[in-house]
């Protein structure tokens, strides 16, 4: 991940997050919202793609990828809603177009429908956002973290390298899965990954699903069609709760369309925040 770094950090109320943006400072901007257990490594192709019209915000939850991980740290869903409202805050986003991808997607719509966030457009990528959700490994693991904590490390490592992968439907590059699995290593690394597991909570896209009526912006809804994590069928039960949301489906993806057809997610996400400007 040596080629992808973010330099600036922001004490927030779940601890240090770090962040960083691309491309020129006063043009439109687009936040880019990661999913779980990824980071914003994900979005490194897009973002630089959208860098040279948008000025791009990329962000590391709390708990994931080079944000700050610790014992007892809140990374919910509902910590990470009130986070992103902070971040929003601290750059100075009234309304930014916000791209957000599986977990973020869920954070994206609790900070707009409960804490007041006000985005341009808003486009969904396999987001995290309607019951029910969680495989039954995610299930397995929530219900048993702590016993997961106390995996040898090589054993977590594979378990979280085969987890890791079963997200792409052509498969990952070895140095990508790497650069993916990497933060989850470690004392620090492995504790945080059952961490966040464990607080993943169904009820905290209950509390807002059924007020996806009142979202009054462009919305977007793109879905990897080989996605295997969340079938395409829950994009289409989601646009229809949006008031003039399309759903976009990429062929040859799978829930990680970002690596598995950037070039094809790009061009829709380009068009699609063109038209909202």
């Amino acid at each position: 991940m040596s080629e992808w770094q973010l330099t600036r950090t922001l004490r927030s109320t779940s601890g240090d997050v770090r962040w960083d943006s691309l491309g020129q400072p006063g043009q439109d901007p687009v936040v880019l919202l990661h999913g779980t257990p990824f980071s914003s490594y994900v979005w490194r192709a897009v973002a630089r793609s959208l860098a040279r019209r948008h000025q791009v915000f990329v962000w590391d939850m709390p708990g994931y990828g080079a944000s700050e991980k610790y014992a007892g740290q809140d990374v919910s869903l509902a910590a990470q809603g009130k986070v992103f409202t902070e971040l929003l805050a601290h750059w100075g986003l009234e309304e930014p177009l916000v791209v957000a991808h599986d977990f973020g997607g869920a954070v994206s719509l609790r900070a707009h429908l409960l804490h007041g966030a006000h985005y341009r457009a808003l486009a969904l990528v396999d987001p995290v956002a309607l019951a029910p959700w969680g495989s039954p490994f995610f299930r397995l693991v929530g219900e048993h973290s702590e016993v997961f904590e106390q995996l040898p490390p090589a054993l977590h490592r594979a378990l979280v390298r085969e987890y890791i992968s079963s997200a792409s439907s052509p498969g990952l590059h070895p140095a990508v899965l790497d650069g993916l699995v990497r933060p989850w290593l470690g004392d620090v690394g492995q504790a945080a990954f059952y961490r966040q597991i464990a607080q993943a909570d169904q009820l905290y896209t209950d509390e807002v699903q059924d007020r996806y009526g009142e979202i009054g912006i462009p919305a977007l809804v793109c879905w990897g069609q080989d996605d295997t994590w969340i079938p395409v069928a829950k994009g289409q039960e989601l646009v229809a709760r949006i008031p003039g949301a399309r759903l976009e489906p990429i062929a040859g993806a799978g829930h990680l369309v970002q690596e598995d057809a950037p070039a094809e997610l790009t061009a829709v996400l380009i068009a699609f925040l063109q038209q909202s400007l």
